[in-house]
């Protein structure tokens, strides 16, 4: 088993006093302590349901190095985990204080857009999945939207073939919504005061902290897209990237956030921040303008729900298309009994269903503001049942040509909070690529997206992720860009908090929160094993079957090879790794707070 720090962390950030419980909390009575152990599939012992989940799955190739040991941490009430250590400490400071786990995200939120400048963000958007104590359950959409001058061609040069200005530069930017999804939620289900909750963000932007060797790899590995733009006299002071242990203090974001907290999201999509990012566009050529930023609204959804093999999954319905795509890979997989972790018939299914979902990502989903989306269609269980009668067991099928029906970056960060009442949140929010289209408002503090690259520039063809997608997601005015994004809350079979899980990692966001959810329910894995374990990626178009450098042995590669897959390893940055997850799941002693091995971060609780 990993091993843990249990029992209190008590997190003290400098210089905040926050009062006690405010009236209103939403919580209603703290649950009883867990009763299941660290692998929630039985009842049987962490220990032994670990040494089982060994037995049974395909022994790891010897050069697999990722281990769970020393990524977890358990604390008996309340649980925050994120890919930032400041911003997860943030987050439990609220709730010491007597926040919510809503209260508690939005900090964290605001405080990732301090610490985490490649993905949290103020001029990016994202999901969110409530779940209360009481039951109830919301989905907050606050991606952001094309701007109203947008045009479906707009990023074709005369001879129609797509250039990369999605990426880089001004016109890749949609309107931001993150400010207005962060405010929107603490408004109807928080019970703090904003100024409250965004104080350990203003605190760590104001006073500073100490450049870590992951902010100092990250600015450095992307030096060449902060450069050209304004952002490089604040992370490339002298032409040279920030060096670990520099002390780091952005004035200007400070000042953007205490306005946000004086007056809410009005100061960021009307005066004199509005203006800052209106202004920016102006200069470089962009097309955001004032009247997009003030018509900007995040949307309130019913999550989806679904079962698989008797717990129940909570997901983001579209403009995201993670909930839709987990949901029905899950579904298709429960037609098969579970093969041995590790094993050619495991991944081979798996690939079969990644295969199947990715078709209909691709083809079928975009923002049901503008195209009718099946959901009901894709999300049943007799759909799926067809779906799964077509995989032959023991031979690839074949994706074919891409067929037109009628990306998402790496710079995703997610966060999951559980409170010491039950209430849990689960966050995906992102700048799209790593910081986003480079482009930064020196004025306000912030850079800003590049999520129109997440629209089908030309429907057919592949975007700079790889992700070929149809008619439904073309670029129009005010619409939002389809989204890999997959924030998740799993309830075990009595009806019970035990997951809540998100990842970065584009479109293997949605294979890499699949596989571990599929670890914890049919591999019996604790989640420190679950996240550990090599993963594999399938997204339909390009017809291959990547995987993880060493995760799979030559016999299991020789055997997917000669079932008819084209199996490679993943090429994808940061050593090929599929996904880096975050999750908090409920154990016997309380709340386990994991951050994947193949990323950074840190989880905190008490």
């Amino acid at each position: 088993m990993a091993q843990r720090a249990r029992g209190v962390m008590i997190v003290t950030l400098a210089g905040l006093l926050l009062s006690c419980q405010p009236a209103g909390r939403t919580a209603t009575t703290k649950p009883a302590p867990a009763t299941l152990p660290n692998t929630p599939m039985t009842m049987e012992s962490a220990k032994a349901a670990s040494e089982r989940a060994e037995r049974e799955r395909v022994p790891l190739p010897a050069a697999w190095k990722l281990s769970s040991e020393g990524s977890t941490v358990v604390a008996p009430d309340a649980m925050v985990a994120s890919n930032s250590a400041l911003a997860s400490q943030a987050g439990v400071e609220v709730l010491r204080a007597g926040g919510n786990a809503v209260d508690a995200a939005v900090a964290v939120g605001f405080a990732l857009a301090v610490t985490l400048p490649e993905a949290g963000n103020l001029g990016g958007g994202g999901y969110m999945i409530i779940r209360l104590s009481d039951g109830r359950s919301f989905a907050l959409d606050y991606r952001e939207v094309a701007p109203l001058a947008a045009s479906r061609d707009m990023f074709l040069d005369s001879q129609g073939n797509v250039t990369d200005k999605s990426q880089v530069g001004h016109l890749a930017s949609g309107v931001p919504g993150s400010v207005a999804g962060l405010t929107a939620a603490l408004a109807r289900y928080g019970t703090m005061p904003l100024a409250k909750v965004m104080a350990p963000a203003i605190r760590l932007a104001d006073s500073g902290f100490t450049v870590d060797s992951a902010l100092a790899r990250s600015i450095a590995g992307n030096a060449s897209r902060i450069s050209p733009f304004a952002g490089a006299a604040l992370f490339l002071p002298g032409g040279h990237p920030l060096t670990v242990g520099a002390m780091f203090r952005q004035p200007a974001l400070a000042t953007t956030l205490r306005s946000i907290a004086a007056t809410g999201a009005t100061a960021f999509y009307s005066g004199a921040i509005a203006d800052a990012i209106a202004a920016e566009m102006e200069r470089g050529g962009g097309i955001i303008t004032k009247t997009d930023l003030a018509r900007y609204a995040p949307a309130w959804h019913a999550p989806l729900a679904g079962t698989f093999r008797g717990y129940t999954l909570l997901a983001m319905p579209p403009s995201s298309s993670g909930g839709i795509s987990v949901l029905e890979t899950l579904n298709i997989l429960e037609h098969f009994p579970a093969s041995p972790a590790g094993s050619a018939m495991s991944y081979h299914l798996l690939a079969e269903a990644f295969r199947r979902a990715f078709v209909d990502r691709n083809t079928k989903l975009g923002d049901p503001a503008f195209v009718q989306v099946p959901v009901s269609q894709l999300t049943s269980k007799e759909y799926a049942r067809q779906q799964a009668s077509s995989i032959d067991v023991n031979r690839a099928s074949s994706t074919g040509a891409f067929r037109q029906a009628t990306g998402e970056g790496v710079n995703t960060t997610h966060y999951s909070v559980v409170d010491d009442h039950g209430n849990a949140v689960a966050t995906t929010t992102t700048l799209n690529d790593l910081y986003g289209s480079g482009v930064y408002v020196a004025d306000a503090g912030i850079f800003l997206n590049d999520e129109m690259d997440d629209f089908a520039a030309r429907p057919g063809q592949p975007n700079m992720y790889g992700l070929v997608q149809g008619e439904q997601n073309a670029i129009a005015p005010g619409k939002r860009m389809l989204s890999a994004m997959s924030p998740t809350i799993v309830l075990d079979p009595k009806g019970d908090l035990l997951l809540v899980i998100g990842s970065r990692g584009g479109p293997r966001i949605i294979t890499s929160v699949a596989q571990v959810i599929l670890n914890v329910i049919d591999h019996h894995m604790s989640y420190g094993q679950a996240m550990s374990e090599p993963r594999i990626h399938h997204q339909a178009w390009p017809d291959v079957l990547h995987y993880e450098p060493n995760g799979l042995s030559a016999a299991t590669v020789d055997s997917l090879r000669a079932m008819g897959h084209r199996i490679e390893v993943a090429p994808y940055e940061s050593g090929g790794f599929i996904g880096r997850v975050i999750l908090v799941g409920r154990v016997a002693d309380g709340w386990e707070g994991v951050v994947d091995p193949r990323t950074s971060g840190g989880a905190a609780g008490y």
